[in-house]
């Protein structure tokens, strides 16, 4: 099924950026724990958890609580319930409390219940009683109420749970994202912080387990979205066409037990995908209906009794399917996020790639979302091993496994060579991080190994030193060509941006496998601008922590934009990028815009009003990803030779450089007065980038060195 693309990837980002930090402040506990997720070492070690102990919910149960009216319904809350209205009281008051910006409608199933249950809507206004006229159990009153829904989705949610802020709109967000999905969980906490799930696990005997159970909520295993093989009836929310279409929850199983997990089989046998989302965390009180001790399933009066007669039951209406399944094993890589079968890929950088401050960063985050697209089981690795948020967040959104936190950066060996029988492909970014993994990962797995250097760290201060003429300049450049060199050899492919690098390295050895992938790769066409009459100013955008932008800055204000200004009063020149220092704040004047940082949307809206973009590079490397941003923005592009060194195919009709002041001047003045010239600019450009940059290019040469 093709996905809808619903969920705009930006606004997802801003959601992430304000939420969070909702977390209370952790506490740290020591708790004795079998870590049994390895196949090799499984003895017994102390780890320190740190829980975070929900805030104990306070609740007036005089007070008359009042449910949001909506005109149109989202979300039908189906919320089953047995007495225990106090309890109930508590969960609705939850959900009035950390619900936003979704449309929904509360339907409290009623099991015929004989305390203040029957009662309960003279305490909760605008919330649908659906009463049984007899006790039809968990299944049967599920079904009954699925009845009176509205809304384009269900979602149970058990009587014996609190949900908390920001529960639900990360559910419907991931269900939206993508037409193959059909049913999305929660991840289930215990009242004193510990792990209840985070997505089940069947095997092929037909038992179930919850993985992570007891663990930390927080860990990195637990916290990014994935597919699995069911999700527990306590917060699960399905699509109602579907949930029609199924006939609800299969009534072989009343009173209870494996109807959640036998709902999840009829999902993915209609065609759609089980997902697990751990934004929405919510607090469940497990066993509160039916008790939580093993011996009340030998009693045949318990309710308790039906989970082993249901079991039964289970198995042999989906043996075809189990058989499919893995035998019950302490080793669950594969079965976790059901990527049995599934090639992995592990992806190593500095950190997680802050997309939105430099082009590295973009371009590692674009090709993480290919890989995807190829679909593998993508790992990453950030060397500082921080959770930087929310850019850590928006990578375990797409379904990215990221390894985070000093156990981690502790046991990162300990991880690659107990999982290395599943790492199919390393794939390693720039030459001071690579260097420390290389050596280690050939020796303990069979991995195809990938480096990306991002551009020749040695080329690049070599052409510095030419500039400067300071001698530790050189010294550092020959350091870094040794080092480059030895990890080219080490490596099964290197990888560049550009044509040109390409070029020097195979000259470097024989032995080289040298391979050019994109910079960049956009889903979406780039789109000529049609009237530059409302346009004005020049822009620059480039990471300030990468030296060369500082140098082209500094260049361009002292020696061509006084000749710019004189010709084109009024003109101004906008500089963008993170981290800049003082000699570049220093430059601010009337005439001279320092913005530094700004987000993605006030990137756009600049790109949007600039009349000409303009990289002034006297030195670097590489593709420049600056180039081809604005290009893909339909914004015209003057830059020197280095700005264009290395693009792809033949751009010479489309791209001219200049590296001297006046010529490059002169060029910004021939253009800002032509507005026909700058649309004829636009459309080559806009052209080029939609022949070149695309994710299907870059998907498919990926495809091809991976061997997929």
């Amino acid at each position: 099924m093709k996905s809808t693309n619903s969920m705009n990837f930006s606004s997802l980002f801003s959601s992430i950026k304000r939420d969070y930090l909702s977390h209370d402040s952790p506490i740290s506990i020591k708790i004795n724990s079998f870590f049994d997720r390895f196949k090799k070492k499984k003895k017994r070690e102390q780890r320190t958890i740190r829980l975070t102990i929900p805030k104990k919910v306070i609740v007036d149960y005089t007070k008359i609580l009042e449910l949001p009216v909506f005109d149109t319904i989202t979300v039908s809350i189906i919320i089953p319930a047995y007495n225990g209205w106090e309890m109930t009281f508590k969960c609705i008051h939850t959900i009035i409390d950390h619900t936003q910006d979704v449309a929904y409608e509360v339907i409290l199933a009623d099991d015929c219940s004989t305390d203040a249950t029957r009662s309960i809507s003279d305490k909760i206004k605008n919330m649908v009683h659906c009463r049984t006229d007899k006790n039809e159990g968990f299944l049967g009153n599920c079904n009954h109420a699925a009845k009176q829904a509205k809304g384009k989705y269900l979602l149970f949610l058990n009587n014996d749970t609190e949900v908390t802020a920001n529960w639900l709109s990360p559910l419907v967000a991931l269900i939206e994202s993508d037409d193959s999905i059909g049913m999305v969980g929660s991840k289930l906490i215990y009242p004193d912080g510990r792990l209840q799930e985070a997505g089940g696990i069947l095997w092929n005997d037909g038992y179930a387990m919850n993985y992570g159970h007891g663990q930390d909520p927080q860990d990195p295993e637990y916290n990014y979205v994935k597919e699995v093989d069911y999700i527990s009836g306590a917060s699960i929310l399905i699509k109602k066409s579907l949930w029609l279409r199924i006939g609800g929850f299969d009534e072989r199983y009343i009173p209870a037990y494996y109807e959640d997990t036998d709902l999840a089989f009829q999902v993915r046998e209609q065609g759609y995908k089980v997902m697990y989302q751990p934004l929405s965390e919510v607090i469940h009180f497990e066993g509160y209906s039916n008790g939580t001790d093993a011996t009340l399933a030998q009693n045949p009066q318990s309710t308790k009794a039906y989970q082993n007669i249901n079991h039964t039951k289970f198995a042999e209406k989906w043996k075809h399917v189990l058989q499919g399944h893995l035998t019950r094993s302490p080793y669950l890589f594969t079965a976790r996020d059901k990527s049995i079968g599934k090639k992995t890929v592990l992806v190593i950088d500095h950190y997680v790639p802050h997309f939105d401050k430099d082009a590295g960063s973009k371009s590692t985050f674009q090709y993480l979302e290919v890989l995807l697209q190829l679909g593998l089981n993508v790992k990453f690795i950030g060397d500082n091993f921080y959770r930087h948020e929310p850019y850590t967040t928006a990578l375990q959104q797409l379904g990215i496994e990221v390894l985070y936190g000093e156990w981690y950066k502790k046991n990162w060996k300990r991880w690659i060579k107990d999982n290395a029988d599943h790492i199919n492909f390393v794939i390693l970014n720039r030459p001071h991080i690579s260097v420390k993994y290389i050596d280690f990962i050939k020796g303990v797995t069979n991995a195809k190994i990938l480096y990306l250097g991002h551009d020749l760290h040695y080329l690049r201060e070599e052409r510095q030193y030419k500039i400067e003429k300071d001698p530790k300049l050189l010294k550092s450049s020959i350091k870094w060509k040794a080092t480059e060199m030895s990890i080219f050899s080490r490596s099964d492919i290197t990888l560049t941006f550009s044509d040109v690098e390409q070029t020097i390295i195979s000259a470097l050895h024989p032995a080289y496998r040298v391979e050019t992938i994109l910079l960049n790769s956009f889903k979406y066409a780039a789109i000529p601008i049609d009237d530059f009459s409302i346009r004005s100013n020049i822009l620059f955008i480039g990471g300030f922590n990468h030296r060369p932008n500082v140098d082209a800055v500094l260049w361009f204000c002292e020696k061509v934009f006084p000749i710019v200004k004189e010709k084109i009063p009024g003109i101004k020149f906008i500089i963008v990028g993170s981290f800049p220092p003082e000699e570049i704040t220093n430059l601010g004047n009337d005439s001279i815009e320092v913005k530094g940082f700004v987000t993605e949307q006030e990137l756009a809206a600049l790109y949007r009003s600039a009349k000409l973009a303009v990289v002034p590079l006297r030195y670097g490397a590489g593709v420049k990803g600056k180039t081809v941003e604005a290009m893909y923005h339909g914004v015209p592009v003057v830059s020197t030779s280095f700005g264009i060194e290395g693009m792809p195919g033949n751009y010479t009709n489309i791209l001219s450089s200049f590296d001297d002041a006046d010529s490059f001047a002169a060029e910004i003045i021939a253009l800002y007065a032509d507005d026909n010239a700058l649309k004829k600019a636009s459309t080559q450009q806009a052209s080029y980038v939609n022949q070149y940059f695309t994710q299907q290019a870059a998907a498919a040469k990926m495809k091809m060195l991976l061997e997929l």
